[in-house]
């Protein structure tokens, strides 16, 4: 019998705010674990993880609201997709089904949702790992580092997407097999992992009613905090894990995250892009695993 099979995750939903949300568990003993996925992604995103690190440690990842095969309400002022809306999910679902401090992972924009949960509630976060976080280089506060072209276009881009006809459109344009597989070969850079079934785990939940409106939502937000407004207010420990070759969040801007204090080790993962929970998984989990077991003995110390 192998690994995964005993240790095969299972899916549930929970209600949050009147919204169902998806998210997976593996595992029944040890350190808990929540798995927070990047734009676009899912729980899924995390197939590759949740068997081997329910070996040491109770298990969750979720679909974060909008995403994956959790509910897609429209955006309105009293719910829009920020990472204040997704850290308040993380951590009620943090409080109500697991009921004690935790450690959260992250990747891409999952990882700004990790640390606003840091901030937000630091009694219930233990420490929080990043993998390859997104650094928002279209910010408001960011865009002028950028090359004048891009510096120029981009706002020109999202006033055109705002236009809920023309973004419905290039959203459907995006939604397709050929072009996530590109999209992903460019992000990836072990493209190997590219898979079929990487691509309708993907593609499926674009399908869904609000999908479209969710993307565009997210396109638009251009404020909000910054990873490096978050760490020097975060008090657990943070790890950084960091892809050399990912294109969209290189490696010598994200190393500038390792000088705040909470951040105890910056790992880089030679010739990995974007997922490094996809591309290296054997090397993630067994890094996570020995970084949360060396915090969990200083815990109690």
């Amino acid at each position: 019998m192998t690994l995964g099979t005993l240790n095969k995750p299972q899916t549930h939903q929970w209600q949050w705010q009147g919204h169902h949300v998806r998210y997976q568990t593996a595992g029944t003993s040890g350190p808990a674990l929540i798995l927070i996925h990047g734009f676009g992604a899912s729980s899924d995103h995390w197939r590759k993880n949740l068997p081997e690190l329910s070996t040491a440690h109770r298990v969750y990842a979720i679909d974060l609201l909008g995403f994956g095969l959790s509910a897609k309400p429209t955006p309105s002022p009293d719910l829009a997709y920020t990472f204040e809306t997704w850290a308040r999910l993380v951590l009620d679902f943090s409080q109500n089904l697991i009921g004690e401090p935790v450690f959260l992972v992250g990747n891409s924009i999952g990882c700004i949702v990790a640390l606003q949960a840091a901030v937000t509630s630091p009694a219930q976060i233990r420490g929080v790992v990043m993998l390859n976080c997104s650094l928002r280089m279209l910010h408001d506060r960011k865009r002028a580092s950028l090359p004048w072209p891009q510096r120029t276009f981009s706002p020109w881009f999202q006033k055109i997407l705002a236009l809920r006809p023309i973004g419905h459109f290039f959203f459907k344009r995006l939604a397709k097999p050929n072009v996530i597989r590109n999209i992903l070969k460019k992000a990836y850079a072990r493209t190997d992992a590219v898979t079929d079934e990487l691509i309708e785990l993907l593609l499926k939940p674009a399908q869904d009613p609000g999908a479209a409106d969710v993307f565009l939502a997210f396109i638009q937000y251009s404020h909000g905090p910054l990873a490096e407004d978050l760490l020097p207010q975060v008090n657990c420990p943070v790890l950084c894990i960091w892809g050399t070759q990912d294109p969209w969040e290189p490696i010598h801007l994200g190393q500038a995250l390792a000088k705040f204090p909470a951040v105890t080790d910056f790992i880089p993962l030679e010739g990995v892009g974007h997922c490094p929970q996809d591309e290296a998984p054997e090397q993630v989990n067994r890094i996570l695993k020995d970084w949360i077991a060396l915090r969990s003995v200083q815990d109690l110390s």
